[in-house]
């Protein structure tokens, strides 16, 4: 059967929300799709694509209930449905990518395939304000390698009197975060810079640095799903073990960390290599009750103390 005739079929047979939702989870796995961008199985990937068509506030089911599911829809309004369940299908893009939005932190965001789009389970120690290692609020933030500028906006209104450098060495990412500082309205708080890392950052000193570099290594890279393949390899690719900007950082981050100054990295599945990599470095992996790994926390005393022992 073609296309239009499944596209024809849904307009002509199909009527509620329920109706499309169920419409579009089978076809979804029809395709045998690969969710990971905001939703991880067809059913939710089939309630964000519907709500989302429809101009439904996120998360409106938990106020309303599923008696929801059973309003109908207009001709027009089951068309504009069946037309974006079909592109994800045929072009395998994010889901987030076919509407321009992805939510992070309870917040949206607009995301285009100039940035990766948030996933990080760096949203639970932002909402917990890090507070396993910071002793008071910090008033100068760097969110280094900040992609569409997402980790960079919820830290600033988790610490709501911090200023956060945003800083990317991709100029179209950073045109991307801009765009969402203004939309939140932190252009006096959040600053995009652009900077290969530290190197356009001489001078400058931060109570916490968090980042989310590029950490998938060379196996994992020609094993992504396609729908991963629409996101910037810049954003995504650093050599064979996945740890090359990250031994940058840890040899550059003590000279831009206040003295009670904290960094946490996140390296996903290379942290499998970091002990190889880096033997002896003091590190605490992060426990995350929400799910997730491969986030650690380093002082700056501890990189000082590894920096020394091997530039000796």
């Amino acid at each position: 059967m073609t296309d239009k005739f499944y596209l024809d079929e849904a307009i002509a047979d199909l009527h509620s929300i329920l109706d499309m939702v169920r419409w579009a989870v089978s076809r979804f796995n029809d395709a045998d799709l690969f969710f990971g961008h905001g939703t991880d199985n067809a059913w939710d990937e089939a309630v964000s694509l519907v709500f989302q068509a429809l101009h439904l506030p996120h998360g409106l089911t938990q106020q309303t209930g599923d008696g929801l599911f059973a309003a109908r829809l207009t001709q027009s309004e089951r068309s504009k449905v069946a037309e974006l369940v079909l592109q994800r299908v045929q072009t395998r893009l994010p889901l987030p990518y076919i509407t321009n939005e992805a939510w992070f932190c309870g917040l949206p965001f607009y995301v285009d395939e100039r940035v990766l789009i948030p996933r990080s389970p760096f949203a639970e120690l932002i909402e917990n304000k890090f507070a396993q290692w910071l002793s008071e609020p910090p008033s100068r933030i760097l969110d280094l390698c900040t992609g569409g500028g997402c980790i960079a906006i919820a830290l600033a209104y988790a610490f709501d009197e911090a200023e956060v450098d945003a800083v990317d060495i991709s100029e179209d990412a950073l045109t991307v975060a801009e765009m969402n500082i203004q939309e939140h309205g932190l252009s006096h708080r959040v600053f995009p810079l652009y900077s290969d890392l530290f190197n356009q950052l001489e001078g400058q000193q931060y109570d916490l640095i968090v980042s989310n570099p590029p950490y998938v290594d060379a196996q994992d890279m020609a094993d992504l799903p396609n729908e991963f393949q629409h996101e910037p390899e810049l954003a995504l690719a650093a050599g064979d073990d996945g740890l090359d900007l990250v031994e940058t950082i840890l040899q550059q981050a003590p000279q831009h960390l206040s003295d009670n100054g904290v960094l946490l990295v996140e390296v996903g599945n290379s942290l499998v290599h970091m002990d190889n990599r880096f033997p002896g470095l003091e590190l605490e992996w992060v426990e995350l009750a929400q799910g997730g790994h491969g986030i650690f926390a380093v002082t700056k005393a501890a990189l000082e103390r590894f920096n020394n022992r091997n530039s000796v």
